[in-house]
């Protein structure tokens, strides 16, 4: 009996002394494991992209890092140190970490930056990236980078390649037909191909112009137009459209939409009154305003046209367009919602073939320095001009339009027929009509906008 009491006393003690063994190993690890969670370290690194809801940052050692976006007040391109608790882990494509604090330092003017390119302009923290950037390509290479080229029927990437375009700009048939993936891959190999990444662009106003919701493998509905959503719900309706547009835009690789038309056109029997939202100048500008705001930190850039407003004239697809209302009646019904669209933040206007006789009788808009003047000395536009696409009927019979829309001051030239434009440009520059200076300008700024969308950070090579 004695025995079995000592016996069952020694299995007990024995069973005692393996649970504290147990349980002091887990209070350990738990308390170590705690201990590491609150212990507070630091993320150094640069924003490669964002949006709404996850920011991902690159570090020194090239790891990029996602985390959730909780209302950070940061932009594209900033250097970030973060203070956090948790454990990063590159495996992960979210991190689960808790900040604490952060902030941030954006990229300073080189005092080495010549004085003509210091405008405090909306892309200027990213000037000295891109002016260094600049000085590093051939002239080949800048001529390329002032092209945004209609996506050809074949061999995209190999022209691409060749010529090193600024970017794409994609039409119906592009998508036609094709999935998601297909059009992510389509996209992909472009940026893959090129040295400097390039702009993905595209037409998705809504209503009658929808190049990527036409295809119903992309897209359940087609985008509506501006008129009909002001109808159904107000500016809220358009906010959510533009915030749901650019979303898919995004996914499928499209960094630029040719939108918001903010012409001003109240007349159903104009040509533009379909594409625009049919209200007045004080409703056009707010319409401007909205779609810029929402359009912010979506990966997405949009472009105001057609500058300096389309009014009532007919389809410059076709052939010339002549608008003859005064200066006045421009300024007063038109340039108010380009104006509340620039002070919204919009990154680039796009300027309409119509002559306009009353600030410049000879050229179209597109083509004229006095149409760039008004918007860049009246307006204070700083952001990118673009021409609409040279190959239409109002500027494809001026031989040389190329060289006029480099005089006039864009940034940015449309254009279907790369070829016939590279040698119009270098034949130009030989025959010193224009200088490579101007050329210069124009892709220092394209660059910076590059820059300050986040894309050279995400395909620098």
């Amino acid at each position: 009996m004695k025995t079995i009491l000592n016996k069952e006393v020694l299995v007990y003690a024995v069973s005692l002394f393996l649970l504290f063994i147990v349980l002091g190993t887990a209070i350990y690890f738990a308390s170590r494991e705690g201990k590491e969670s609150l212990d507070i370290k630091e993320l150094k690194g640069t924003i490669i992209s964002l949006n709404t809801e996850l920011i991902t940052i690159e570090d020194s050692q090239k790891v990029k890092y996602t985390i959730n976006n909780d209302n950070l007040n940061v932009t594209n391109g900033e250097d970030i140190v973060i203070k956090y608790t948790g454990i990063l882990d590159d495996s992960k494509d979210v991190q689960d970490i808790t900040i604490v604090s952060y902030s941030t330092n954006t990229f300073k003017l080189n005092n080495a930056l010549p004085q003509e390119y210091q405008d405090n302009g909306i892309f200027s923290v990213y000037y000295s990236l891109a002016y260094e950037k600049m000085k590093e390509l051939t002239l080949d290479e800048k001529i390329g980078q002032i092209l945004l080229v209609r996506y050809p029927d074949n061999n995209q990437i190999d022209t691409l390649r060749k010529y090193k375009f600024a970017g794409y700009v994609f039409f119906e048939k592009d998508f036609r037909n094709k999935t998601v993936s297909e059009v992510q891959n389509m996209v992909e190999s472009l940026q893959d191909a090129s040295n400097i990444p390039i702009l993905t662009a595209v037409d998705e106003e809504g209503g009658l112009v929808v190049r990527i919701s036409s295809n119903p493998n992309l897209s359940d509905t087609k985008f509506k137009s501006p008129r009909e959503l002001y109808a159904a719900g107000g500016f809220d309706e358009i906010k959510e459209d533009t915030k749901q547009k650019s979303a898919l835009l995004k996914k499928l690789g499209i960094n630029v939409n040719l939108a918001p038309v903010i012409d001003v056109a109240t007349d159903p029997s104009s040509y533009m009154y379909n594409r625009t939202i049919g209200e007045d100048t004080k409703i056009t500008s707010e319409y401007a305003k909205t779609v810029i705001e929402a359009s912010k930190k979506t990966g997405v850039s949009y472009t105001l046209k057609h500058f300096p407003g389309y009014g009532n004239n007919k389809d410059t697809h076709t052939g010339p367009a002549t608008d003859d209302r005064t200066l006045e009646e421009i300024r007063t019904n038109d340039l108010p919602p380009f104006e509340s669209g620039i002070n919204a933040g919009a990154e680039a206007v796009l300027i309409s073939h119509n002559i306009v006789n009353s600030i410049d009788s000879s050229n179209p808009a597109s083509l004229s320095s006095k149409v760039h003047d008004l918007l860049r000395d009246e307006l204070k536009f700083t952001g990118i001009i673009i021409t609409d696409d040279l190959a239409m009927g109002a500027t494809s019979s001026i031989s040389d339009a190329i060289v006029k829309a480099i005089k006039a001051g864009n940034d940015l030239i449309i254009t279907t027929d790369y070829e016939d434009s590279i040698i119009k440009i270098k034949e130009a520059l030989e025959a010193n009509s224009i200088s490579e200076s101007q050329i210069d300008e124009m892709v220092f700024r394209v660059l910076a906008w590059k820059y300050y969308k986040g894309l050279i950070f995400t395909n620098q090579k």
